[in-house]
């Protein structure tokens, strides 16, 4: 098959609709301020999290996944069906939210709390998910078990995510990512040398593979120290 290269219609349409998204980013950026005005002092959720970061995808990032829908549509044959009047509900990442926390077993209370904020607090709809991207078998065995939807990636990301639509009439969505500190390392890393594009650097891109191996395996370190204390502390409450 030919490469793909776009027509200068095309490359006037994808111009038209990041021109479209710079211009009209006030009810994204309106949602995700309500979104951050419910998730960091939510009672259930306090104790659970260690931060929290929100974001609008920059518009040079938003061009780079236009372009790359363009081709996925030519490949496939398949028609390319994003317009100015669905472009915040097709691209779901146009405003971004992320929870951090410390271990892995934390994301079965967060997924339970989070859910029920978002629907008797925050007044969202969950359109998607939860869903965890996963690339072990470890991973994804824990996140079946407690109800979580597993995806396989490649990349060795791993993140569980969350589309959301305010209850009201804003044509727009967003999404919710939950990840350890440890997968945030790798995550910030990836993002600074693989996105949206992959670096030609064989060695580089070796490194962040072992980089997320490492991240994983310090997640399961900090879940080990977890369960330690916690097994360590119901020793000494049964002398007592």
């Amino acid at each position: 098959m030919a490469a793909f290269t776009p027509t200068p219609g095309q490359l006037s349409f994808v111009e038209e609709l990041v021109a479209h998204y710079q211009q009209n980013q006030g009810p994204i950026k309106r949602s995700l301020d309500s979104l951050h005005s419910f998730i960091p002092e939510a009672e259930a959720l306090r104790p659970l999290i260690h931060s929290v970061k929100h974001r609008m995808k920059d518009p040079s990032n938003l061009r780079d996944k236009l372009l790359r829908k363009l081709k996925e549509a030519h490949d496939e044959g398949s028609e390319f069906d994003i317009s100015q009047e669905n472009l915040f509900m097709k691209i779901n990442d146009l405003g971004g939210y992320r929870i951090l926390h410390l271990h892995t077993t934390q994301v079965d209370q967060i997924n339970k709390a989070l859910l029920k904020i978002l629907q008797d607090e925050a007044q969202f709809s969950l359109i998607e998910g939860p869903k965890a991207n996963v690339w072990d078998k470890e991973s994804e065995s824990y996140f079946q078990s407690i109800g979580i939807t597993v995806e396989y990636n490649p990349r060795l990301y791993s993140s569980v995510h969350y589309i959301i639509q305010p209850n009201n009439k804003a044509k727009v969505t967003l999404e919710i990512q939950v990840r350890t500190l440890s997968e945030e390392i790798w995550g910030e890393v990836d993002h600074k040398f693989n996105y949206p594009h992959s670096i030609d650097s064989v060695a580089c891109r070796e490194q962040i593979r072992v980089l997320a191996r490492l991240a994983s395996s310090c997640s399961r370190l900090v879940d080990s120290i977890f369960a330690s204390h916690a097994d360590w502390n119901k020793g000494k409450t049964n002398q007592s």
